[in-house]
């Protein structure tokens, strides 16, 4: 086969369907030569099938409402809920047994055939109760049954829909849009006005113009466009929901993310002082000594040289959490030393907190990411009661225990007179990442009296004690 050159050649590609029955979709690197009204009408046809022609007697119960409903869960008593959740399949009974009223109306006094009689009565109102469990089979089964019932109804007189078909149809069509979708209620609408269409003009013998197919398409479009503003409305409220919760997720790790970073500067900032410390205290050291060992000064030459490479490597990869307007604090981080704790207590007491310091068991110098991580709990929880109790007192208990550190800040209730400031809930956020880091634990809840109570328990094995 010769090679084609020209762009402008249209290379002829073999026709998809040769292949196998379950794959339509063109070859990769073909293109389809059908023109855009016949790939539109094959795209109008295969969703015909899909709506109404696959799995006709596919078996799909109606489920009963939730009982969580903002009506039903407002009901008064469990028995009147528990049979308020049929509500629906109630009010589908009630349609058939319109239709069977209306047939026995119209129809039973006429006629005597009881043939006629259980086709005109049973016949419509059997459509109408399978739009229960099989909606597509039902829709099929009111439009084929529609001239029968027609001709027993009223002959030609009421043509082609006599007064039960034309409230089976009308609920059928109603009942199955509600079930599908949208486009299966286009579709459904405008098999309807085919059929009416057809059967006036080509079935009736006064023709076209003594059809009353009209009011039939009129009243059930309007019944289907509120179906299907009520599907639009139901399936916006669901995206908005649902962007919603996304919202909601990406919101709390960026907290998350954000209080991550700024535990990481500050244990930067604490490890990097350390590490300086060591560094230069090894060089320092052989000059303390006279006559110093090669050995010793050979040690901490080592000593020295581990601990500027630590620091380099870890400026490396913690200093990427630094923000690019971030600055080192030119005093040490916070801890939980006298003078520290003893001013933030002030701080809170200016901004109208009465708050007290109880401090229980041998107080012993912790290490500084214990201790940072200890004062840093106790400044957001007085923050939240600032925040979200005002004119409440709050106690601040500090056990220095065995084998760890103890806290504990409770607050009373509010003053009913005074509005709490709204807050964002990432307070809490913050003080289990700092226990989670240190593998500790954190309880935080309301108190007996109305209050609440923060609880947190660090733990710091032996070997750790600054």
């Amino acid at each position: 086969m010769a090679d084609v050159t020209d762009s402008q050649t249209t290379q002829r590609i073999p026709d998809p369907r040769a292949g196998s029955a379950g794959d339509r979709s063109p070859k990769p690197g073909s293109t389809d030569s059908r023109s855009p009204e016949i790939r539109v009408a094959m795209g109008l046809l295969r969703g015909l099938r899909e709506d109404l022609a696959h799995d006709v007697l596919a078996y799909r119960p109606l489920p009963p409402l939730g009982k969580d409903g903002p009506v039903i869960r407002r009901l008064p008593g469990r028995r009147l809920r528990d049979w308020a959740v049929w509500i629906r399949h109630a009010l589908v009974g009630f349609a058939a047994f319109l239709v069977v009223s209306a047939g026995y109306t119209v129809a039973v006094r006429p006629y005597e055939s009881s043939e006629a009689h259980a086709l005109v009565l049973f016949v419509p109102a059997a459509a109408v109760l399978l739009t229960l469990v099989r909606p597509v089979a039902a829709f099929w089964l009111s439009l084929a049954s529609t001239p029968f019932v027609s001709l027993v109804v009223s002959g030609w007189s009421d043509w082609p829909w006599s007064m039960p078909s034309f409230m089976t149809h009308l609920t059928v069509l109603t009942v199955v849009a509600f079930r599908t979708r949208p486009r299966t209620a286009a579709w459904m609408w405008l098999l309807t006005g085919v059929y009416g269409t057809f059967a006036g003009a080509v079935l009736s013998p006064n023709g076209y113009y003594g059809s009353n197919t009209a009011p039939m398409l009129i009243v059930s479009a309007m019944s289907l466009l509120i179906v299907t503003s009520w599907h639009v409305r139901r399936q916006a409220r669901e995206e908005v929901a649902v962007q919603q919760s996304v919202t909601a997720v990406e919101r709390d790790r960026r907290t998350l993310l954000e209080e991550r970073t700024t535990i990481a500067r500050e244990l930067h900032d604490v490890v990097a002082h350390h590490m300086s410390v060591v560094a230069i205290q090894a060089e320092a050291a052989p000059y303390r000594v006279e006559n110093p060992p090669p050995e010793l000064e050979q040690a901490f030459v080592t000593i020295r040289e581990n601990a500027v490479a630590a620091l380099t490597e870890l400026r490396r990869v913690l200093g990427v959490v630094r923000a690019e307007d971030y600055e080192a604090p030119d005093a040490p981080q916070p801890t939980l030393a006298a003078a520290d704790l003893g001013g933030l207590l002030d701080n809170v007491r200016d901004a109208g907190l009465e708050v007290s310091l109880a401090i229980t068991g041998a107080v012993r110098e912790l290490p500084q990411g214990v201790e940072l991580s200890a004062y840093r709990i106790i400044q957001e929880a007085l923050s939240n009661v600032l925040r979200h109790a005002p004119g409440a007192s709050a106690k601040v208990e500090v056990s220095y225990v065995l084998g760890g550190l103890g806290l504990r800040i409770v607050n009373g209730p509010a003053d009913r007179l005074s509005k709490p400031s709204p807050g964002s809930g990432h307070g809490l956020t913050g003080m289990r990442e700092r226990v989670t880091m240190l593998n500790g634990e954190l309880t935080a809840g309301p108190a007996d009296d109305g209050g609440y109570e923060v609880a947190a328990y660090l733990p710091v094995p032996k070997d750790e004690t600054a």
